[in-house]
C-alpha cells in the first residue's frame, strides 16, 4: 500500500495544519490576467510589425509573417540583454513567454548566462540549451507534416 493510505500520526497532523496556516496564497486570478494583457499587447505590436512590413515594403499578408518573427525575436533579444525581458516576465509570467518572443528570451538569456565562458565553448556550446529542443521537434514537425500533406496530394487526387 502507498504511504498516502496510512493514518497519520498527531505531529504529521499537527505539522500539515501549521503548513497550510503559513502557505502562501497564489493569486492565480490576477496572474492570468496579467499575462493575458501582457501575452496581447505583444501580440499587438507584432501586428503592428506586420503592417509596417505590408505597408512600407511591399510585403503582402502571407509573407510579411517571417520578417515580422525575425523582428520580433530580435526586440525580445535586444530587451533581454538590457535586463527589461526579465522584469517583463517576472510580472506576466506565461503572457511573456508564450509568445515567440519567449524563444528569442530563452536562447539569449543562455548565451548571456554563458558568456564568461568564452565565446565557443560557453556562448557557441549553450546559446540553444533550452531552445535546442524547440528547434530540433519544430523541424521535425513540419516534416512530418509535409510528408503527410505530400501523401495525401499523391494519392488522394485532393
Amino acid at each position: 500500500m502507498t504511504s498516502k493510505n496510512k493514518t497519520k500520526t498527531p505531529e504529521q497532523i499537527q505539522y500539515d495544519v501549521l503548513q497550510k496556516k503559513h502557505e502562501l496564497k497564489r493569486p492565480i486570478l490576477k496572474n492570468c490576467i496579467r499575462a493575458f494583457f501582457v501575452g496581447g499587447t505583444i501580440c499587438l505590436i507584432g501586428q503592428a510589425v506586420t503592417y509596417f512590413y505590408i505597408y512600407y515594403f511591399d510585403f503582402t499578408e502571407q509573407t510579411a509573417g517571417n520578417p515580422t518573427v525575425a523582428t520580433m525575436v530580435f526586440f525580445a533579444m535586444l530587451l533581454t540583454g538590457f535586463g527589461m525581458y526579465d522584469r517583463l516576465g517576472q510580472f506576466a509570467g506565461a503572457g511573456s513567454a508564450v509568445p515567440v518572443t519567449g524563444f528569442g528570451n530563452a536562447v539569449i538569456s543562455a548565451a548571456i548566462e554563458h558568456r564568461t565562458e568564452g565565446f565557443v565553448l560557453g556562448v557557441g556550446g549553450n546559446i540553444f540549451k533550452l531552445a535546442g529542443s524547440v528547434i530540433v521537434f519544430g523541424v521535425f514537425s513540419a516534416f512530418v507534416v509535409a510528408l503527410i500533406k505530400t501523401i495525401i496530394i499523391l494519392w488522394g487526387g485532393f
